[in-house]
């Protein structure tokens, strides 16, 4: 059930409602983003950017670029960028295939993405390629502990869990050793560290 298609579906459904499912993480999200530490006039993108909240933590004078595959929420993304006074650019794509040339960006973030993609490891490899040479990447997601692999129950709950939801029991090393990445910093999220959420900034080797 892990496809596009399901997941422009369900996200369509989900986004009237979204932002209040959600906000409970605006800790974190903040964080993740605190960690890139961003410059002015450099240029971000946030893959599966879901309704922007992301936006909110983003420093005035950096460049935005949201993507995400489903329409509606990008029209929560703009809507949200007007409410906040905010120009950016917000456009459906598809983070396991990106249109933009390699090398454009000196952020991208990957918030509560990388255990809902269809693919993790074509996902990270296209933030790699869009990302510059000394450019980092940020991610705050749930991932399963390395040293552990998922009981039969784990495995038949992500069934249900994966297909209305998200993957729990994606690993976030092999992900990123898939993109010649490596990590400069991980850490429990706050709050949710029981539930397997991380914070990871990456660079490329």
């Amino acid at each position: 059930m892990n496809t596009n298609s399901w997941n422009r579906l369900r996200y369509t459904l989900y986004a009237p409602f979204y932002d209040a499912a959600i906000r409970m993480f605006d800790e974190s999200r903040q964080r993740a983003i605190s960690l890139l530490r961003l410059c002015t006039n450099e240029r971000v993108l946030i893959v599966g950017a879901g309704t922007g909240e992301d936006l909110r933590y983003m420093p005035p004078e950096v460049e935005v670029v949201a993507t995400d595959i489903t329409p509606a929420m990008v029209e929560k993304i703009r809507a949200k960028a007007v409410l906040l006074n905010r120009t950016i650019t917000a456009t459906v794509m598809d983070g396991q295939s990106l249109t933009f040339a390699s090398g454009q960006f000196d952020a991208v973030v990957l918030n509560l993405i990388v255990a809902v993609i269809p693919d993790p490891v074509a996902c990270m490899r296209e933030a790699a390629r869009v990302l510059k040479p000394s450019g980092r990447i940020v991610i705050f997601d749930k991932f399963l502990q390395e040293e552990h692999s998922p009981s039969v129950m784990r495995r038949v709950l992500d069934l249900v869990i994966g297909t209305l939801a998200t993957n729990i029991n994606r690993k976030l090393q092999p992900i990123v050793d898939s993109a010649a990445l490596c990590i400069d910093l991980q850490e429990p999220a706050v709050k949710y560290s029981k539930l397997g959420f991380t914070i990871a900034l990456l660079r490329k080797c």
